[in-house]
């Protein structure tokens, strides 16, 4: 790997917000760097040291010329070195924080700019390690990444998912790959509090399974004994695994996948509960259980991002409204209500308003008891908004 004098160096322009940088934002935007005609020559993922416009030299840098996050901070030594060593001091940080939290390896191990490798994300499996790399320069480097992340953790299996929204943006391939080893030949049992949920590393969504809502599905947890429970966007089961083990009296998962329901009743068989299952468009089902005037103690919607862009943010707003006013209605008399947004762009105050006008407008008063983003392996990097973009309310009605 090059030495210090082998990065190329890029420089900030004047009006850049030099401070922001220094006080630790990770992304440099396209309109914040002099991209010369040697800049622009610089292939997507290339190193460089970057300086502000006195040449005060502020870190090491991955650089894409070609997308808008023009540059994302790796190290803020401006000596650093990019290579193997330098992936397993990080990765065995990461994996530190991972291991007094929980018993057993599955989890997020790596959540992109706040574990120090943005725009890379990396779920456990046991002896699996799933990677999302949704940055050039993460794509280029896999390699040695990839030797880093076998010596700290000891899996086995390396997989690469290139489904990730990101690539795309950042001119990258969708071509999955096996890195290591051989990927599983049937879903994975994965236990997490107290149910058995099934993760299919090659062919579900994203790397498989979903472990951000962890700490929001054991709060639902314990509303649940006893009750009756509607899952809507259930994926694998998420919340209506969750509140079975929790000893709710029934559950229904929705959803439009079949196969991801067949892994949501799988999940139930193993942990020996029954699981109804729908399969269908949210919207439409939401509607034939109002119209069948269909009544649960607890009702959870999770639906995949709305408004994963500011320019989707006001259609993204009206369709959470809308998941709202649907449910609302089918929540019994003191019952309770779960909302949850996985999208970035709308922020916990316009997320809970759109929320409350839709509760609102199906004529249901709501108390707010609790307030929850994703789990600790997922932390949130204070100087990037984007990080924290998991918002979960639960009311009751």
């Amino acid at each position: 790997m090059p030495r210090m004098s082998d990065y190329p160096v890029i420089r900030l322009r004047p009006k850049a917000n030099v401070r922001a940088i220094r006080r630790g934002a990770p992304w440099i935007f396209d309109n914040e760097l002099v991209l010369d005609r040697r800049t622009r020559k610089l292939a997507p993922g290339s190193l460089a040291v970057l300086e502000d416009n006195e040449r005060e030299a502020l870190g090491v840098v991955a650089v894409n010329p070609e997308s808008r996050i023009a540059a994302r901070m790796l190290d803020r030594d401006p000596a650093a070195v990019v290579d193997r060593a330098w992936f397993k001091g990080l990765l065995a940080r990461a994996q530190a924080h991972r291991d007094r939290l929980y018993p057993a390896p599955y989890y997020r191990l790596v959540h992109a700019e706040a574990d120090g490798l943005p725009g890379l994300v990396i779920d456990r499996f046991g002896d699996t390690c799933v990677m999302q790399p949704n940055a050039a320069w993460a794509d280029a480097l896999i390699e040695p990444l990839t030797e880093a992340l076998v010596e700290v953790t000891g899996v086995t299996t390396v997989m690469k998912n290139a489904g990730g929204r990101g690539r795309s943006l950042e001119g990258l391939d969708d071509a999955d790959a096996v890195l290591r080893g051989s990927a599983p030949e049937a879903a994975l049992a994965v236990e997490m509090n107290g149910a058995t949920y099934m993760a299919d590393l090659t062919g579900g969504q994203k790397t498989g399974l979903f472990y951000d809502q962890r700490e929001n599905q054991r709060f639902v947890q314990r509303l649940a004994e006893g009750a009756r429970v509607l899952d809507v966007f259930s994926h694998v089961g998420g919340f209506a695994l969750a509140a079975l083990a929790g000893g709710a009296q029934s559950a229904l998962a929705v959803d439009g996948s079949a196969p991801a329901l067949s892994l949501a009743e799988e999940g139930a068989r193993r942990m020996g509960k029954p699981l109804e299952t729908r399969q269908g468009d949210a919207f439409d089902v939401l509607g034939a259980l109002n119209e069948d005037a269909a009544r649960f103690d607890v009702v959870i919607c999770d639906p995949p991002a709305f408004a994963p862009s500011k320019q989707a943010l006001e259609n993204g707003l009206r369709a959470y409204e809308r998941v709202a006013k649907l449910a609302a209605p089918l929540v019994e008399e003191g019952g309770y209500l779960t909302l949850c947004s996985c999208s970035h762009a709308a922020d916990l105050s316009a997320f809970t308003g759109a929320c409350l006008r839709g509760i609102g407008r199906a004529g249901r008063r709501a108390q707010l008891i609790h307030t929850g983003q994703a789990g600790p392996d997922h932390p949130l990097l204070p100087q990037l908004a984007e990080s924290g973009y998991l918002k979960a309310l639960v009311f009751r009605l």
